[in-house]
């Protein structure tokens, strides 16, 4: 392996970046920070009609979040245009390329011949040997390719793949209208930017033998290749949006965590032994091609959020805090300002109209919701019972609980909610305990009307713990709320 290892990720900016992107930068990011070697950010955006800033601004964008840090980029092949015409001239020069004048029309024509006569659709080669330009017509420039022999592809993940010369044309190398195309430019810019290993998906592979035909006519080192197995959907077609695949950006958006998107990712084709879960530093240090498998791999929607969910379960509840914020914020049960928050936050909760994060408050709402929550909006929907100042009550849980004969548990719960001198778990449960002692009920005939009362929920964490978060004053207000709006027995 050589001593400088650079790769590179050279995504088109005709979109958002997809997993399928991430997945290939990511390897490529592993794959340099294993070896010690260099990360290229390039932005191949010669197709005008297509690429966008806004498509580029969503790639850096996504990757930032992800931590795929580049060493040098981003590189923009419309800034290196000169570049790859000299090339051109060169192959040129050297009887290498050729003036091709058909236009698209007989191209076209020719192609659904062949096709009909059920022979390979390429390109006849009737310029070739041309000795003086067409006068009235537009050129555009083809790569005398060899059409005998064999060339080989000696890729790391998929073994020795042989191409027969013979079924490939003589590609345009730059169209009639001067913009160099696809496999010249990745030429150009991998021999010019010193790329030691092109690692990209399967989809390019049959690109590989034509730009390894082009590194021998230039002169250039072949860097090697790995194609990575492509990512398919539960029905084994290729990945879409109808299998819940969608930009990166939108992962962010929906609540998943970074780390959790990455360690997914990574699993998809690559695996070392039977671990799962890696930490970054683990993924540095035990990423090789070697394990990358041949394999298409099975994109899992419900994979994706098993893992998000282990993160959340297993996150730092300041970390918590500080990637919940703007989900609550979102949600509008914060403010966007730091105001400082109220003193009685630590014990009471949120206080009457203030809507501030209190670290001592917010651990208490972290721990009662993390091990229910697969992702950050999930977290911030489950939360809003603690910030609202009124609650939303489910309609069809008020039908079946807020009810006339649970009425006087309500009022005593309430009573003694405002006598207790200090309000804890343990004492609101020897509240409870009394009061089911006192006439006969079960829990659940004294907790669940009490837990719709002031989370408008059927379902929330321990009622107690619920209390204990919400504060006296919270919960003496829904409890009233609630009370004057249910008839007497």
């Amino acid at each position: 392996m050589p001593d400088n290892i650079r790769v590179r990720f050279a995504p088109s900016p005709t979109g958002f970046l997809h997993i399928g992107g991430v997945r290939t930068a990511l390897f490529n990011w592993l794959f340099a920070r294993h070896n010690n070697g260099v990360f290229i950010l390039r932005i191949e955006d010669t197709d005008q009609s297509r690429s966008t800033e806004e498509s580029i601004n969503a790639i850096t964008d996504g990757m930032q979040w992800l931590g795929l840090d580049w060493d040098e980029g981003p590189y923009r092949q419309t800034e290196r245009m000169d570049i790859y015409k000299q090339y051109v001239n060169k192959l040129l020069e050297e009887g290498k390329a050729y003036y091709c004048y058909c236009t698209p029309e007989e191209l076209e024509g020719r192609r659904k011949r062949a096709l009909a006569e059920k022979r390979i659709p390429k390109y006849d080669g009737r310029c070739r040997g041309l000795k003086a330009p067409i006068t009235g017509r537009e050129a555009a420039i083809r790569f005398k390719a060899p059409h005998d022999g064999e060339t080989i592809v000696d890729d790391l993940v998929k073994g020795r793949v042989v191409f027969d010369n013979a079924q490939m044309d003589d590609l345009i190398i730059m169209r009639s209208d001067g913009w160099p195309t696809y496999n010249l430019c990745v030429v150009v810019d991998d021999a010019t930017m010193g790329i030691t290993h092109v690692i990209r998906g399967d989809d390019h592979l049959n690109n590989t033998p034509r730009q390894i035909q082009l590194y021998n006519a230039l002169c250039c080192s072949i860097p090697q290749f790995a194609h990575l197995p492509m990512i398919l959907g539960h029905d084994r077609t290729r990945l879409s949006k109808r299998h819940g695949a969608t930009s990166v950006i939108a992962y962010k958006d929906m609540g998943y965590l970074p780390e959790a998107v990455v360690n997914y990712l990574v699993r998809l084709g690559w695996s070392y032994k039977d671990q799962e879960v890696f930490n970054r530093g683990e993924l540095i240090e035990k990423f090789t091609l070697e394990h990358v498998g041949k394999a298409a791999a099975v994109f899992n929607p419900e994979k994706l959020l098993w893992m998000n969910s282990h993160y959340i379960a297993h996150m730092e509840t300041k970390d918590i805090i500080k990637c919940l914020k703007p989900f609550l914020i979102k949600e509008g049960l914060i403010k966007t300002s730091d105001e400082p928050p109220p003193p009685q936050l630590g014990k009471t909760g949120v206080g009457e109209g203030e809507a501030q994060l209190n670290e001592v408050w917010m651990t208490k709402v972290i721990i009662s919701l993390r091990e229910r929550c697969r992702t950050l909006t999930e977290f911030a929907s489950a939360a809003r019972y603690f910030f609202l100042e009124d609650v939303e009550t489910d309609p069809e849980a008020a039908k079946k609980f807020l009810i006339p004969q649970n009425r006087p548990a309500l009022e005593d719960v309430l009573k003694g909610i405002e006598a207790l001198p200090v309000l804890s778990e343990n004492d609101v449960d020897t509240l409870f305990k009394s009061i089911m002692a006192n006439k006969s009920l079960k829990m659940g005939q004294v907790a669940q009307p009490v837990r719709v009362a002031l989370t408008g929920r059927t379902v929330s964490p321990g009622i107690f713990e619920v209390i204990d978060i919400l504060g006296r004053e919270k919960v003496v207000r829904r409890l009233r709320r609630t009370i004057d709006v249910i008839p007497p027995v």
